[in-house]
C-alpha cells in the first residue's frame, strides 16, 4: 500500500486502522509508541475526530506515514461559482 486517498472524514478510521495493520503493528505496540492506553488507541481509531491535528499527525508519524496535501485541478464550471458560508 503506497497511497490512500482520503476524500471524507467518514474514510479516516478505515484508513488508520489499514495503515496499522499493514505496518503490522498492534493497537497495545502503536498506543505504547504514542504514549497512550490501547484503549484509547482504539477509540481514536473509531473516532479520529475526537484528537487535534496535531495528535493526528503525531499518529500517522508513529505509523510511518506521510502527509501530502495536492491540489486537485478546478473544473471550469467550479471556478467562477461564488462563495457562500461554510
Amino acid at each position: 500500500m503506497d497511497t490512500l486517498l482520503l476524500h471524507s472524514p467518514a474514510q479516516l478510521p478505515a484508513h488508520l486502522k489499514s495503515l496499522r495493520k499493514t505496518r503490522r503493528l498492534t493497537q497495545a505496540r502503536l498506543a505504547k509508541r504514542l504514549g497512550i492506553g490501547q484503549s484509547r488507541l482504539a477509540d481514536i481509531e473509531r473516532h479520529p475526530e475526537t484528537v487535534s491535528s496535531a495528535q493526528l499527525l503525531d499518529l500517522f508519524a508513529a505509523l510511518g506515514v506521510e502527509v501530502l496535501l495536492r491540489m486537485k485541478p478546478t473544473p471550469k464550471h467550479i471556478e467562477n461559482r461564488p462563495r457562500g458560508e461554510w
